[in-house]
């Protein structure tokens, strides 16, 4: 597993969200994965995209890391909009083959007919609520877990046959007293823990 994507799902607001946060982690990304001796391919959503060039890309990775932040609880519109027409294009060639089900063998269940198999993807998510929001059925997640919570998303990439690796999170990142160095090297040993 020597070939990754970075797919980068910020979405560009002025004076709020300029993706300063999510290119630290784009950068600690590329340094790890270069300096281990894999290649790595790019998107930027924000900057515009080409829906085959990204199958291309999804069918010569081993790997996906998506980098986003989470905007009221999901993906930026703009990212959600790259996955229904990439993933939604890529049908019976790249993403998926169908939906899994057959008429013929009763036995093959929805969600089974992806085409990315022996595929990784790992999401790196920052987040504005604490960490202690998750895994807290008093917090405002109600008990999710950090994966539960973003339960959608990775039907995505399972839909089409991927693996999950390890999530990293980012939280309360608007709080002033963020420990970048600390953070960066948390997600540097996820990296290595989902790659190495």
């Amino acid at each position: 597993m020597k070939k990754v994507l970075i797919i980068n799902g910020h979405q560009y607001y002025e004076g709020f969200a300029e993706g300063k946060l999510t290119q630290e982690f784009i950068k600690k990304a590329d340094e790890f994965f270069l300096s281990n001796g894999f290649e790595v391919k790019h998107t930027v959503i924000d900057k515009g995209y080409d829906p085959a060039e990204e199958l291309e890309k999804l069918a010569w990775a081993d790997a996906v890391v998506f980098q986003y932040p989470v905007y009221w609880m999901s993906v930026p519109w703009i990212t959600k909009k790259y996955i229904d027409e990439v993933f939604s294009g890529g049908v019976g060639k790249v993403t998926y083959e169908s939906d899994g089900r057959s008429r013929e063998d009763a036995s093959k269940k929805y969600g089974s007919g992806g085409l990315l198999k022996n595929k990784k993807y790992m999401l790196s998510l920052t987040y504005n609520c604490p960490k202690s929001e998750f895994d807290n059925k008093e917090g405002f997640f109600e008990g999710l877990s950090l994966d539960e919570a973003n339960f959608a998303v990775h039907k995505v990439f399972q839909f089409c046959g991927m693996e999950q690796a390890k999530t990293y999170a980012i939280f309360d990142v608007y709080k002033g007293s963020l420990a970048l160095d600390e953070e960066l090297a948390k997600f540097e040993n996820t990296l290595k823990d989902n790659f190495l």
